[in-house]
């Protein structure tokens, strides 16, 4: 019986048989050269950012390879004041902010409550502004864990993040001191962090939230206002890369993805993944396993938080 060398079992399939014909083949591991910048001018307090989270995630999973991502802090609320804060959505106080966000939530199925504002209106987004650049100081990845959480205390759960103990909570479940970074984001040094976003932000000409600039080695790029499909990023991203058509990488397996992020709302999991409101709960019950997830509600949008294991809760 002759064995042939040539043999291969399939990693996918499991199926074993004979190999192609090419006896070798090329491969290159080098990742992209990043020669794209990629700004995301926003707010802490910025309801339309909350609405953009699903696309913007899906964007830097996929295309993230082509370009180095900054987030701007643009300073949408210093304080309230006679004068009108937002007139093009009919804001002058307040209360006219809560009308304005379950709007939003309601559209695009990023739940938000918005009561807040009429109860206990946030004063100022300043406050988690700053908090944010002493993170992102010291670690600019969990700075944007950092911003997502606040986001999901004010927009879902209906918190005061311009609070000291609201802020410090969220900072200390990040595992820092959050007395300590509260403390450093009112020094004077902190603040002129904050004041130098501002000016990167009107340099960028960057007059609204979000807007996403890419900008090329050649100092050429697009600016992109306000929250638009995957497409338009992705058209984008050509476009300062001069090239017809970027491959993506595949998407996160989703448990790895709640792993990563400890909550994900549906319309997060439906864009990521490609899937229809009406098919979520048979996707969530294929990819991940019932034991390490639980499904919650608020505003009539569902939830996924990832369990904690007894480590974690140690």
């Amino acid at each position: 019986m002759t064995i042939k060398n040539n043999m291969i079992c399939d990693m996918e399939t499991g199926v074993c048989g004979v190999a192609g014909d090419e006896e070798m083949e090329i491969i290159d591991f080098n990742q992209p050269k990043k020669t794209i910048d990629v700004y995301y001018v926003t707010d802490p307090i910025c309801s339309h950012c909350w609405a953009l989270e699903p696309v913007l995630r899906r964007f830097t999973e996929q295309y993230g390879d082509h370009f180095n991502f900054h987030t701007v802090m643009g300073g949408l609320l210093e304080k309230w004041h006679d004068g009108p804060i937002d007139p093009a959505n009919g804001i002058y106080k307040p209360a006219d902010v809560a009308g304005h966000w379950r709007e939003v939530g309601v559209q695009t199925r990023m739940p938000i409550d918005g009561s807040l504002m009429i109860d206990n209106p946030v004063q100022s987004s300043f406050p988690p502004s700053r908090v944010f650049k002493v993170i992102q100081k010291q670690n600019e990845e969990l700075a944007s864990v950092y911003l997502r959480r606040v986001r999901e205390a004010l927009f879902a759960f209906n918190q005061n993040i311009a609070e000291k103990s609201i802020l410090v909570e969220i900072v200390s479940d990040l595992g820092l001191d959050g007395e300590a970074i509260i403390r450093e984001a009112e020094l004077p040094s902190t603040k002129q962090l904050l004041n130098e976003d501002f000016a990167l932000a009107a340099k960028l000409g960057a007059r609204g939230f979000p807007s996403i600039i890419m900008i090329n080695s050649e100092n050429k790029g697009v600016k992109i206002v306000g929250g638009r499909a995957l497409e338009s990023y992705v058209a984008g991203l050509e476009q300062v890369l001069d090239t017809a058509e970027i491959q993506p990488k595949l998407q996160p397996a989703l448990p790895s993805l709640l792993e990563k992020e400890k909550l994900l709302f549906s319309k997060e999991i439906e864009v990521m993944y490609d899937i229809e409101q009406a098919d979520i709960s048979a996707y969530i019950e294929k990819e991940l396993p019932s034991d390490d997830f639980q499904a919650k509600e608020i505003l009539g949008e569902t939830y996924f938080i990832k369990k904690q294991t007894h480590e974690e809760n140690l």
